[in-house]
This record gives C-alpha cells, structure tokens and sequence, in this order.
C-alpha cells in the first residue's frame, strides 16, 4: 500500500519527527534541505541536498517524488505549481501556500470567508506607517507583522509607544493589526485527508517567553470552559475547510477576557503546538499527516493523558558544541519524555528539542514541568554554567 514516495521540503526538526513516523509503516520518504546533517538527515537515507527556495532544485526533487508537502512554508511555489500542472500530488497546494506564507494575503482570506480576527490594515513599510499616524489613520498600539519570511517570533513587533516607534518599527510591507486583549493564547491543530474527512486534537493553551518571543510551554487540554473548547474546535474545522487543506493545519487563536475567540495565523504543516501528541494522544500529529497524505482513514486524537510540553531552548549566554546539562535528573522522572532534534550547535534561544511531561495528576504534572524548566539547560560543551 505504502508505495508512493512522499517528498519533503524541509530537513528540520518536523521532518524528522514525521520520519520516524513514516518508519513504523515502511512509508518512502525523501527530504530537500542545504545540509545532511540537518534533524531528517539523520534519520533518513534518502535526503537531497539543495535549497527549498531555488526553482531548479524543487523541481528536479519532485521529479523522484509522488506526492509533496512541506515542513516549512517559506518554499519556491513557482516550482510547486509547475510540478502540479505535470501531475505531481502537492499537499498543500502551491495555491494555498502563496496566501497562508503572505500574511497580508492569509488576513485578507480570513475577512473574505468570516473567519474571526482582529482588525487590520495593509502597509508597504516604515514610511507608510508614519504618514498613516501622522494623518491620524492608525494609532498607537499596535502588532507590526512582516508580510513575508517571519517565523519563531521573528518579523513581529508590538508597538506600544513612541520609544518603540522609534526603535522597533520594521521598514517591510506589514500587516498592521489592533493590540488586542487576550486572555489566552490557544492552538488548534486539525488535520483533513482528500476525502474531506477531518479531525481535530483537544485545544492547547500557549505561553510564550517574552524575551524570545516563542512559546515557552503549552498545557493540553487547556484550561478553558467547555464552550470555549468546543468553538475553538470548530472554527479550526472550518478554517481548514475554507483553506481546502489536505494535510495538517495548525490554528493559533487568542481568547479575549469578553470570551470571543480570534484566530491568529496558520500554520500549513506539523506545528509546535502539536509536539505533545506523539506521547500524549492515540495518534501523533505526524502519523496523522502520513495518513492524510495517503487519504487513509484519520487516526483516533484522544488523550492517553494530560500533558505539558516545553520547548528546549539555547540558554542566552551559549553559542556552540552543545550539552544538555540535566538530562538524567530530569529522564528518571516518570512521564517525562525528551526529544532532542540533534543539531550538534546550540545558539540563543535556538529550538534544540523539546520535553513533553504526561500525568494524571495535575499537580504532579506542573511539579514534574517545573523540575525540567529549572533543571533541562542548553548550554555549550565543557560549560559549568
């Protein structure tokens, strides 16, 4: 059954998460990233060097491939659409990647389809804005995105005041949206095969670090009301519905203090927030994206158990060889599982794994978070720090 080669753009961490994935059922997989010795390089075989951005390398790759998806979106998709016209399966579809990588394009689909998000307006760059203020068309404060390239929080600026007009103000075509307040962040990951089945995983609650901008650690299920959880789902439903995604689709929503849920952004791939469902649910996301790729029935997305997830960050002062100082103390702990992507340098804040902590007990599961936080360190080799 598993004969049809899947290609990946992307040798990251994602990819190699969804490599060992695809391992349990034999499935080919191919990856196109710079460099071998990236995260999926090292787990499977057949990974071609080349650069997702460059035309000629994604074509010549999906030559060898099936069926295409990504792990990151920031891809060539005049190649995309071409190997389409030729045939080639692409999951999601060219189509779809040149609005959701757009994030001026990804908030105008949402007010075309009434989705729910915050208010916005599109800005060619610094002098846009400025005359806009000047003229007294937008104010203080606001969230400054960069239409293209931004990831992991970079390409995001909330500008608050006139000291960070001055100093955080980005010179790129933006996305201006309204500082909104929020209650909790929340993401949604639903997945859809080609038959339009879909499934949707329980709604995780996100908190960021403010000092890296990304997420610190998320919380499943989140500690929402009943009514809340059941809308969240339901919008990720149709917000993947409306895309025509097959694959996966992870939703980031803020949840107003009035109770109104906005989505955020969209993420077309395996996401952060689903990282705790490969030891916290039936069905990991991953093995849910080979199943839709193939159109195969869904997996089951029930919890086995609570969990929180943390992301293992570069500690700020190290750059270099790595070492995770702290990892028996924190693996003799029951429930505590560790994923170390295998990038050998470790540079600030940079993504190098992550920890997902699963218990019954609530908590004993925030005990057990809290003795990881405090204790799993990135540093650099030979560093007693």
């Amino acid at each position: 059954m598993f004969k049809k080669t899947i290609g990946i753009l992307g040798g990251g961490q994602l990819g190699k998460m969804t490599a060992l994935a695809a391992q349990n059922w034999d499935v080919p997989l191919r990856f196109l990233d710079v460099s071998k010795n990236f995260p999926a390089g090292k787990v499977c075989p057949f990974f071609q060097e080349g650069n997702f951005k460059n035309y000629d390398d994604v074509y010549a790759f999906g030559q060898d491939c099936d069926i295409i998806t990504i792990e990151i979106e920031s891809v060539n998709t005049e190649a995309l659409h071409q190997l389409e016209k030729e045939g080639k399966t692409i999951h999601p579809s060219p189509r779809i990647l040149d609005t959701i990588k757009d994030k001026g394009k990804q908030k105008l689909f949402y007010k075309e389809k009434n989705l729910p998000t915050s208010n916005f307006v599109l800005a060619d760059g610094k002098s846009d804005i400025l005359n806009r203020i000047a003229k007294g068309d937008l104010s203080l404060p606001f969230v400054q995105k960069a239409r293209e390239g931004g990831y992991d929080g970079k390409g995001v600026s909330v500008i608050k005041n006139q000291r960070d007009l001055d100093s955080k103000l980005m010179d790129t075509p933006s996305v201006i949206e309204d500082l909104v307040e929020i209650e909790k962040e929340l993401g949604v990951i639903v997945v859809r095969n080609e038959n339009g089945e879909t499934a949707v995983y329980s709604t995780v609650e996100m908190v960021f670090s403010e000092e890296a901008n990304l997420v610190e650690y998320l919380l499943s299920p989140a500690r929402i009301k009943a009514e809340h959880e059941a809308a969240a789902q339901a919008l990720a439903i149709k917000t993947i519905e409306s895309f025509d995604v097959c694959g996966l689709l992870a939703v980031e929503m803020f949840l107003t203090p009035q109770g109104e849920i906005l989505i955020n952004e969209v993420a077309p791939r395996p996401h952060n927030s689903g990282h705790h469902s490969i030891d916290a649910c039936m069905t990991s996301q991953y093995a849910q994206l080979i199943r839709a790729l193939y159109n195969m029935p869904l997996g089951s997305t029930k919890m086995t158990a609570p969990a929180i997830m943390l992301n293992l960050l570069g500690e700020p002062s190290h750059q270099g060889p790595v070492y995770y100082k702290g990892l028996e103390e924190c693996t003799a702990l029951e429930g505590v599982k560790v994923h170390i992507y295998g990038k050998e340098i470790t540079k600030p804040f940079r993504k190098m794994g992550h920890v997902t902590v699963i218990d019954d007990d609530k908590e004993s599961l925030f005990e057990k978070a809290r003795f990881v936080k405090n204790n799993l360190k990135v540093i650099t080799q030979n560093s007693s720090k």
